[in-house]
């Protein structure tokens, strides 16, 4: 409960930063104009995310791995959530994410090297918090805020071409501040809130697949290789790193504000405090994926 007040406290947050930087454009029509570009942009977003991202990734419907669809299935009836269109990204470094906006209209994507390189129970535990992200309706929230942090730089870069309103109370100094400002602010409220879900997507995938440390493991082994493995088409798309489970892009890995991620190490600390608790129960073994098909 705790991870969702805080989620919307954020998300209320951004909001209000776009209504600022929109005043300070056009004052009250300024307003009304954030929002009506806001509803527009997430109302595109929320039909077309699915879509959009995984043509960005390259994507393509995983026809051949009857083993993997089998593990997606008998995972989402563990979570009693209806089944998820699979998709495989061929790239070499271990990774996943999943978009979508309901548990109706989501889709996973696990990439070739994750299926080469993980086995059976930490693939499973990979696709289960994934699920997670799906159950939680984190696909949406996460989208919806990208989008925020978007349409927020993109008034700030107006703000700049138009020199802002000359009676704002804020002078020219505090707009030329607000159009740096608002934009970094977008980008740690956006931050913040994946952050935030990535803990409780890990909890809840470590219920689904009845087996913590499988899912720590997986956390570890992807850190380990996606540091070395690039990830061309996440480079190409980096508003989309923070739907990945583990940052696909070569950056920093600091527990800061500026991490689209955890710390890896403080997720497996608190994957292993599931252990013992009662919290999540090791079940029945999933299908096999046919590792490296």
């Amino acid at each position: 409960m705790a991870g969702y007040v805080r989620t919307a406290m954020l998300m209320a947050a951004m909001t209000a930063l776009f209504m600022g930087v929109g005043w300070l454009l056009a004052g009250g029509t300024g307003v009304v104009l954030a929002f009506v570009v806001a509803a527009a942009m997430n109302l595109f977003t929320w039909w077309n995310s699915d879509k959009m991202i995984l043509r960005m990734h390259d994507a393509h419907p995983a026809l051949q791995e009857r083993a993997l669809h089998r593990m997606v299935a008998d995972l989402a009836r563990r979570a009693d959530m209806p089944v998820p269109a699979v998709y495989v990204i061929e790239t070499d470094q271990p990774n996943a994410f999943a978009t979508g906006r309901s548990p109706d209209r989501a889709a996973v994507a696990v990439t070739r090297g994750l299926l080469r390189n993980l086995d059976q129970d930490e693939v499973a535990a990979v696709v289960a918090h994934e699920l997670a992200h799906i159950r939680n309706h984190d696909t949406l929230i996460m989208t919806i805020t990208a989008t925020f942090a978007g349409a927020i730089s993109m008034l700030a870069n107006f703000a700049l071409f138009f020199g802002g309103r000359r009676d704002s109370p804020l002078g020219i100094i505090g707009v030329i501040a607000m159009m740096v400002l608002a934009p970094l602010a977008a980008l740690l409220v956006q931050m913040a809130i994946s952050r935030t879900r990535e803990y409780e997507a890990d909890r809840i995938g470590a219920e689904i697949c009845g087996n913590p440390m499988s899912l720590a493991a997986a956390l570890n082994r992807i850190q380990a290789l996606a540091g070395r493995i690039d990830n061309h088409s996440a480079e190409r798309n980096p508003g989309t790193a923070h739907m990945f489970i583990i940052n696909p892009l070569h950056a920093h890995g600091y527990d800061s504000l500026f991490s689209t991620h955890p710390k890896t190490e403080n997720r497996i600390a608190a994957l292993q405090a599931l252990v013992g608790t009662g919290a999540a129960s090791r079940r029945s073994p999933v299908p096999a994926t046919g590792r490296g098909r």
